[in-house]
């Protein structure tokens, strides 16, 4: 791991788009950037883990003044290379803790990255921070996975979510400790490269009591960004909490 760029250093940067292709997709972000727009209401967007601005280009291109915080300067770079890239406002640091002038309407976590914080107390500390940058009446958005224990016989410690001729990709779990790692092979010219993430997954009712330590409150709870029912099925959640107007 690169200590100033966390799980996310240069060679994971260099190819993060790609590898995550989907994620980028019109169809895939457009939901998104709808439903955070709607949230932000004419106010600021604070992301916490910009990365290389899949989810903050499009939504400063709609008009929402974006600033982010990442741990990682090679992922920010690939965000400064892009087009728009220069407008958003970035400070580096560990999103759990890192101040930044002013209040924002919207604070959002995407695509798992509270898991990002591998402790509870870094999540927890997270919930506090987003609170102390949130305007009265501001809310913050998580998007997260349910975690996939249900897939696990007894016995078993390991969930695939890909296989094919050219990647592989498999979670392992600590039930003990709600540690996970994302472990992810890669195979070209008939050599192979391997990285590990480390994460920590996290249950919905937890993240509401969380949010109740920073004294946020729970507003809503759907499966996805086109508010789908969220139901005992769901694998992921779009939660959102407020911060009291008053």
């Amino acid at each position: 791991m690169d200590d100033e760029d966390g799980y996310f250093p240069e060679p994971i940067a260099a190819t993060y788009d790609e590898s995550s292709s989907d994620m980028f997709a019109p169809d895939a972000v457009g939901p998104v950037v709808d439903f955070l727009a709607e949230q932000a209401g004419g106010g600021r967007a604070l992301e916490l883990g910009v990365g290389t601005g899949r989810i903050a280009l499009p939504l400063a291109a709609r008009g929402v003044p974006v600033h982010g915080i990442d741990l990682s300067r090679a992922m920010v770079a690939r965000l400064r290379a892009k087009p728009g890239g220069d407008a958003i406002g970035v400070t580096i640091g560990d999103f759990a803790t890192t101040k930044v002038d002013g209040d924002f309407s919207v604070a959002y976590l995407v695509f798992n990255t509270i898991m990002n914080l591998t402790t509870q107390d870094a999540q927890v500390a997270c919930f506090r921070n987003v609170a102390g940058h949130l305007a009265p009446g501001g809310c913050f958005v998580v998007e997260v996975m349910v975690p996939e224990l249900r897939k696990l016989p007894p016995g078993q410690h390991a969930v695939p979510f890909h296989v094919g001729a050219e990647r592989l990709g498999f979670d392992t779990y600590d039930v003990a400790t709600q540690a996970m790692s994302s472990h992810h092979v890669r195979v070209a010219d008939g050599q192979a490269t391997y990285f590990e993430i480390p994460f920590r997954y996290v249950w919905p009712a937890e993240l509401d009591l969380m949010a109740r330590l920073a004294g946020l409150r729970l507003r809503e709870r759907w499966e996805g960004w086109a508010r789908e029912p969220f139901t005992h099925d769901s694998g992921r959640h779009v939660s959102v909490w407020e911060k009291p107007a008053h």
